[in-house]
């Protein structure tokens, strides 16, 4: 089948053959993928890579003999790819999000999670491709109320919080979640929580803090904001749902 404008090209290294397999049903399942090539090796994969900068989606097993999947990405030929990194542990997690990559799937991958994750790659794709415009004064300058600076990678970063979707805890750490990025921040969620200035940004889950102003819509007790979904703990959903302002 001819690939459409709208479809992605996406790669697929898994050194597991049944993981493999997994991603390429996935890929299969989903119209708007196209699947250009499957490796089960990272260094063969790495040549298709340079001979074909087309390729819009990388799905890539972390743990892999001779390069690993964070080594890969560190080689991986301009212009990159957006990566979805996979593995059975969560444990790499803060140098996945060090590396920029789009997403981090945790095995066994859900589908569900699995259309979440090209959700997000198919709008940094994109972002990524579309023609740079002027921004208005507006958008240059957001309001202030808005701003704050967090450190990132011992760096103070600028971002704008109406633009961020929920944070969640990662163990002694959190990740601030927008629409394009994940910003790994080494603060508590409890401390973050206590030092938003923002009333809208709400405890749900012992793991999450959303932005209610970024809810799309509430089913099953699970927050939709953009791509990614939010559960609502149970010791949370009375009080949470009290203080959603509704008809």
């Amino acid at each position: 089948m001819p690939t459409t404008p709208s479809r992605l090209t996406c790669v697929i290294i898994d050194d597991n053959e049944m993981n493999r397999l997994t991603l390429e049903h996935f890929v299969e399942l989903t119209d708007s993928l196209t699947l250009m090539a499957s490796f089960s090796g990272s260094i063969e994969a790495l040549a298709f890579l340079k001979s074909n900068p087309s390729v819009d989606v990388l799905l890539l097993d972390i743990e892999m003999p001779h390069l690993s999947g964070l080594d890969l990405v560190k080689i991986l030929p301009q212009p990159q790819p957006e990566v979805i990194l996979v593995t059975s542990h969560r444990d790499f997690a803060v140098e996945a999000f060090a590396l920029r990559v789009a997403d981090y799937l945790v095995k066994p991958v859900e589908y569900a999670r699995f259309v979440q994750a090209m959700s997000l790659a198919a709008d940094r794709r994109a972002a990524s491709k579309a023609p740079p415009s002027e921004p208005s004064a507006e958008a240059q300058v957001p309001a202030q109320g808005s701003v704050l600076f967090v450190k990132v990678n011992n760096k103070l970063v600028r971002l704008n919080f109406d633009e961020v979707l929920y944070i969640e805890a990662m163990s002694t750490y959190s990740v601030i979640v927008t629409l394009t990025q994940k910003h790994i921040v080494y603060a508590s969620l409890k401390a973050l929580e206590q030092r938003l200035p923002f009333a809208h940004f709400r405890r749900v889950h012992r793991s999450y803090v959303v932005n209610t102003h970024r809810i799309s819509f509430i089913e099953d007790n699970m927050l939709v904001l953009g791509p990614y979904e939010v559960p609502v703990g149970k010791s949370y959903q009375e009080e949470f749902f009290r203080s959603l302002p509704n008809l």
